[in-house]
């Protein structure tokens, strides 16, 4: 069993108290990827120092130069993809091809923000007075705080960590417990990339001791987490008390409706791609699907015979086409979701139990006659279960999907334009998919949701994310 370590000021180091925990593969019960610290509270304050006293130098690197690191961190991370592909589905237990999907994607996160360094800066603007320059420029925020989730361990590290960096940040990371090994490799990339000690720290250990130090840190200025509704509001009400700025983003129960003049064939295949791919497995996964009921008996049945021929393994094996869930704690959530289904009286079509042994596996779960107030149409699963509910209309396929308390994706499967643009303007979501699956973004879009989705502060990902890794300082130069 390898023993993995965290990152402090530069150098690899145990636990203070030499605490460790182990990560086991969730497709194959007892094989054991390794051991990691379990950081302390002084060690996460260690980490917070370190990347304090780095935070000047790395901050009047020239932007470009920061860039150039990214730039060859991503061509490590191409070098090695197939490694870090399989390390993620061991890790993760995604299939082969999600993993390298994944991989790919950080990688190109890297070379987007790698481009980013030379785009960095502010405004001139007229000036109220003669003889005077007005100008603003953007400036990095400090120490940032990024806590990410086990289903994305690689691509939402690096699209959190890619940004703080160009833009001038210094950071300390802590990965998921379930699935630290992918978050690892990324910062072994950057720091053979050439990021100087201390720019970026990795610690590994429970929310209760590295998490609840890192937001309430008062030296921390920034707080990027991507996690479920109760520890984000938690997050938020430690890191208000010392103005932290904070970004959250917290889940969805995300539908899509499939009208009337849909593609049949195209709209099972974007719900087995958004509700099935990743083992439903996604903040944006497909969870609810909106059927108008002129064809939802013909769209039930279809999406019944592929929920139910779809291969389910170990994602190292060829022709898997669904993994296993996380762990046993999550394989357990599934399958009590399941129950509660049944128990609130939706028919189950498809699925409804444990896949094989061996491993977390669980069947592909199709739901009809769900009704908007069940939990199960209310509720974040996190696994492959959908629930189909149907809509008299256009108008109360709208107004079943929104009434949710989530807003992050939503789709609609249509052939009328009108309609289409309809959604696009009524829906009450961050993104909005036409005749696409809910899952799949776009690196340089902006992400997020609405409602309890998200802090509705800042958006990830693109160009937009400059708004939350720096501040804007304005300046005044008299020169008449």
């Amino acid at each position: 069993m390898q023993a993995f370590k965290n990152l402090i000021d530069g150098e690899w180091v145990d636990a203070s108290d030499g605490a460790t925990f182990t990560t086991e593969n969730p497709a194959q019960k007892g094989d054991v990827i390794g051991s990691f610290p379990s950081a302390t509270k002084e060690d996460t304050r260690r980490a917070v120092e370190a990347a304090r006293a780095a935070a000047a130098g790395w901050a009047n690197m020239p932007p470009p130069a920061r860039g150039a690191i990214l730039d060859k961190a991503s061509r490590i991370v191409e070098a090695r993809m197939d490694e870090y592909a399989a390390i993620l589905t061991r890790e993760e237990g995604k299939t082969r091809a999600e993993a390298t999907g994944e991989v790919t994607r950080a990688r190109d996160i890297l070379r987007f923000y790698a481009g980013e360094g030379w785009r960095m800066g502010g405004d001139v603007l007229p000036s109220n007075t003669s003889g005077s320059l007005l100008y603003t420029r953007r400036e990095p925020l400090g120490v940032i705080a990024l806590i990410t989730p086990w289903n994305f361990p690689i691509a939402i590290p690096a699209w959190k960590m890619a940004p703080a960096l160009v833009y001038g940040n210094t950071v300390v990371f802590k990965p998921a417990s379930l699935a630290p090994q992918s978050g690892l490799i990324l910062v072994e990339a950057l720091v053979e990339a050439g990021l100087p000690k201390g720019v970026l720290n990795y610690i590994t250990g429970s929310g209760r001791n590295v998490g609840d130090e890192l937001v309430s840190s008062p030296h921390v200025q920034g707080i990027s987490f991507t996690g479920s509704y109760s520890v984000g509001t938690g997050i938020y009400e430690k890191a208000i008390k010392n103005m932290t700025r904070v970004q959250l983003e917290m889940g969805g129960k995300n539908p899509m409706l499939v009208l009337n003049d849909a593609d049949l064939d195209l709209a099972v295949k974007l719900a087995v791609t958004g509700g099935f791919g990743l083992t439903g497995q996604a903040c944006t996964a497909t969870s609810r699907v909106i059927v108008e009921e002129q064809i939802a008996d013909r769209f039930a049945a279809a999406l019944t015979e592929a929920a139910r021929n779809l291969v389910v393994g170990d994602g190292l094996q060829p022709g898997v086409q669904m993994g296993p869930a996380v762990s046993e704690d999550q394989l357990r959530t599934d399958l009590e979701y399941i129950g509660v289904g049944k128990d609130e009286g939706a028919k189950l079509l498809a699925g409804g139990g444990q896949a094989r042994d061996g491993g977390h596996f669980v069947q592909p779960t199709v739901f009809d006659f769900v009704e908007p107030k069940m939990r199960i149409a209310q509720e974040e699963i996190f696994g492959p279960v959908i629930g189909i509910l149907r809509a008299k209309n256009f108008d109360d396929a709208v107004e079943k999907a929104n009434a949710i308390g989530f807003g992050l994706s939503a789709g609609v499967v249509t052939n009328n334009l009108q309609r289409a643009f309809q959604f696009a303007n009524r829906i009450e979501a961050g993104v909005v998919k036409i005749n696409e699956p809910t899952t799949g973004l776009a690196l340089q879009a902006p992400f997020g949701g609405f409602k309890h989705s998200s802090a509705n502060t800042f958006k990830e990902q693109g160009q937009a994310a400059i708004e939350f890794y720096t501040r804007i300082k304005t300046i005044y130069v008299g020169h008449g």
